[in-house]
């Protein structure tokens, strides 16, 4: 199994003024102890889990481009793109962007978005969730075909694109790897099995019926279930001196079982990076062996 690192919060104590600096040294630190991935989320106000709305919030594509330049082997993607935010053609090329200026270390981590009051707060759009799920469909559609040879128009229900031309192309090929987050038994999982190449849940008491539904869609839609890769949130706290790392270590463990690749935790707000340290000296290792 292998961990990565999410970084959800931008209010520290330092303040705007050394966010840059801050956050350099924490993605810095992520690289260096064996992280697979690091991430931000895709939302422009703070979110309630976290704190309020009138937190410090970075936009996520412009923090990932910055995070490419302060790391060298650490993947880079955000957890997860609302697909709204951004037209489709404007997003493959955020990811291409992302994707060669790191030397190929760009996922595309997509959702159907849930925010309406940053969306209207900021003027974004926020269709019925049917229209989102409908718009997230024709989104990959878009993605993968700007990420192949074909450069032919695009005519959607939602989106249409005259020539899909994309200039540079990714690094990674045949395309960045896509993760579409949400464990939506009907559509978020449907989409997995047809265009993905990892899923992300929750690690709570249903995720084992949620692979078991995804393993359903990739049976009807003929494909390989094992080449998903099963990602989950999972908040890991070591303690100050490492008292959690066995509980921690037990619970990915069982998740292992399940058939879970990959397991990503929320950045800690105190003891940033030794924490950090401390994860990649007594976590890391040990769930690479599961």
């Amino acid at each position: 199994m292998k961990l990565g690192l999410h970084v959800a919060d931008f209010t520290w104590p330092n303040g705007p003024a050394k966010l840059g600096q801050d956050l350099r040294r924490i993605a810095i630190a992520a690289d260096e102890a064996g992280f697979a991935k690091l991430s931000v989320m895709d939302h422009v106000w703070q979110i309630g889990v976290v704190g309020p709305p009138e937190n410090d919030m970075l936009e996520a594509y412009t923090a990932l481009g910055y995070l490419a330049a302060c790391t060298s082997r650490v993947e880079l993607l955000a957890w997860v793109t609302a697909v709204v935010y951004r037209e489709p053609g404007l997003l493959a090329k955020c990811v291409t962007t992302l994707d060669v200026l790191s030397d190929g270390r760009a996922w595309l981590g997509i959702g159907a978005a849930w925010n309406e009051e940053e969306s209207r707060g900021l003027g974004l759009p926020f269709p019925p969730t049917a229209e989102r799920f409908e718009r997230l469909e024709e989104a990959l559609q878009i993605c993968l075909q700007m990420w192949s040879d074909d450069e032919s128009p695009y005519e959607g229900k939602h989106y249409n694109l005259t020539r899909t031309l994309n200039s540079p192309q990714s690094l990674t090929r045949p395309h960045p790897p896509i993760l579409i987050g949400g464990g939506g038994e009907k559509k978020t999982l449907r989409m997995v099995a047809q265009y993905a190449q990892a899923c992300n849940l929750f690690a709570g008491p249903d995720l084992e019926r949620k692979l078991d539904v995804l393993r359903g869609h990739c049976e009807a839609l003929g494909r390989d279930y094992d080449e998903i890769e099963k990602t989950v949130m999972y908040p890991m706290d070591p303690g100050p001196n490492g008292e959690n790392v066995d509980s921690i270590l037990e619970r990915l463990r069982e998740l292992a079982g399940l058939g879970v690749a990959h397991a990503h935790s929320r950045c800690p707000a105190q003891n940033t990076i030794p924490t950090i340290e401390l994860i990649g000296e007594r976590i890391i290792p040990e769930a690479a062996r599961f």
